[in-house]
């Protein structure tokens, strides 16, 4: 984000908390038309627009079931009448001019790029010590607690000449309402 300071006679903590406020959770830039969903979070128009596209689509904070929302007028608002200073420029100007202006500055460019050159002259750590917390279940069989490399192993060992294939577009709670009404009648 190219906001910097906080234009005025904020402190460095209420700034924060300020620009938190208005930040998408999404693409972690300011607002860019700022839609309030029914649950009570805040996204700009086009990243909530990508969170509706799946069949049953969530809430990226809190999981709830995200519908449609409504323009946040207080939040362009407040938006329109912060002012900030670019980053890389220094520039003056409101809070809701920022992200068209930091897309076309180069000095605000330079700024990231420099940052972007510090924080990987560290070598990162050896991800791979780290495990990996996501299992998945075999699309053919149903076995389950597969990392990702167990599942393409017992696929290619067990599944390979397996001439089903696996409808990712199927629903899933159609599907486990099926395996249930099996799984009851063959007691």
């Amino acid at each position: 984000m190219a906001a910097a300071g906080g234009g005025g006679r904020r402190s460095p903590e209420r700034w924060s908390e300020l620009l938190a406020r208005l930040t998408c959770p999404v693409c972690l830039e300011v607002f860019d038309s700022p839609v309030r969903v029914p649950c009570g979070h805040v996204f700009c128009t086009p990243c909530l627009q990508e969170c509706l596209k799946p069949k049953k689509p969530v809430c990226g904070v809190c999981r709830a079931a995200l519908t449609a929302g409504n323009k946040a007028l207080d939040l362009e608002r407040l938006m329109e009448s912060t002012e900030t200073a670019c980053s890389g420029c220094g520039k003056k100007m409101f809070l809701s001019k920022m992200r068209s202006h930091a897309a076309s500055c180069p000095k605000y460019q330079s700024y990231i790029m420099e940052g972007v050159k510090a924080v990987t002259k560290e070598p990162l750590q050896n991800i791979g010590t780290f495990p990996n917390r996501f299992t998945f279940p075999c699309p053919y069989c149903s076995e389950k607690n597969f990392d990702q490399e167990g599942l393409v192993e017992h696929c290619k060992t067990l599944h390979s000449r397996d001439a089903r294939q696996v409808d990712y577009d199927a629903d899933e709670d159609a599907m486990m309402a099926q395996v249930l009404m099996r799984s009851l009648r063959d007691k």
